[in-house]
Parts: C-alpha cells; structure tokens; sequence
C-alpha cells in the first residue's frame, strides 16, 4: 500500500504546499465554548449551594450527585477549551501582543481545576471573569470587537 500511494504522488505531484497552526486545518476557534462551560459550573455551584442537605432524602443525595458530576465535567470542558485556544491557536506574535497571555491561561485553567475540587462561588466567578478576559485577547488578536455576553 505504501508502494501505491508513493507512486499516486510521483504521478500526481501536490502543486502547492499547505500547511495548518493546528493539529487539523479547520480555522475555527472561538472561546465561547469555554464560556458555555464555566457558565454551567456558575451555574451548578449556585444550584449546589442552594440544597438543603440536612432533609436527609435520597432526592436530595441525587440531585447533589448530579450537580456535581455536571460541574466537574463542564469545568473539565471549560479547561479543554482554554488549552485547545492556547496550544492551537494562539501564537508568538499574540504574546507580543498581550505578554500576560501565558499567566492569563495558566490561571483560568488552574481555576478550572479549583472548581473542580471545590464548591466555590468566588472562584466559579473569577473563572467567568478569566474567560471575558481571554474572550477579549482572541478578539483583540482578530481586530475585532465582539461583546461577551452570558446566556444565564
């Protein structure tokens, strides 16, 4: 097989060469996906904080369970995206652009790890604000102005 397509290339010669910034050459990058995210661990720290545990029911014991699976996995979402936007699309030129761009990264996504770990009003916020800032620097390095908006 390898034979074939050795010679399917020596027939067919590429005209131009392409390269890609990222692992895949689809161009689309966007920090609302992480923003969708913390905005469920916003949203499931509040909803977590708001049970009554002392009722003792397994409703209750439930619906905690599930809120917490639901934080977890959003803010290991939230992370995804944030090191997918920092590792894929951000580049050395972005840095002379914003030089606090690596610190800005490292902690929203130890943010993501904290409220993974934790049931932490404050810190799920700092986390929505980490985002807005990171929303702001992609836009920036596009030359445009999108407005961040929540959805809750």
């Amino acid at each position: 097989m390898k034979n074939f397509t050795a010679k399917i290339s020596q027939w067919f010669p590429a005209k131009n060469s392409v390269s890609a910034h990222c692992d895949g050459p689809c161009g689309v990058y966007d920090p609302a996906s992480a923003r969708i995210a913390a905005e469920a661990v916003l949203s499931m720290t509040k909803k977590i904080l708001a049970l009554d545990p002392s009722d003792g029911t397994h409703a209750t014991a439930n619906t905690l369970s599930r809120y917490v699976a639901i934080k977890e996995e959003q803010a290991h979402i939230a992370k995804t995206e944030i090191l997918v936007l920092w590792t894929d699309y951000f580049k050395p030129v972005h840095l002379e652009q914003f030089p606090d761009l690596h610190d800005t990264i490292w902690k929203a996504t130890k943010l993501c790890s904290s409220v993974k770990t934790e049931v932490s009003l404050e810190h799920a916020n700092e986390l929505m604000d980490a985002i807005k800032q990171i929303h702001s620097m992609f836009w920036a390095t596009k030359g445009r102005d999108v407005t961040f908006y929540v959805a809750s």
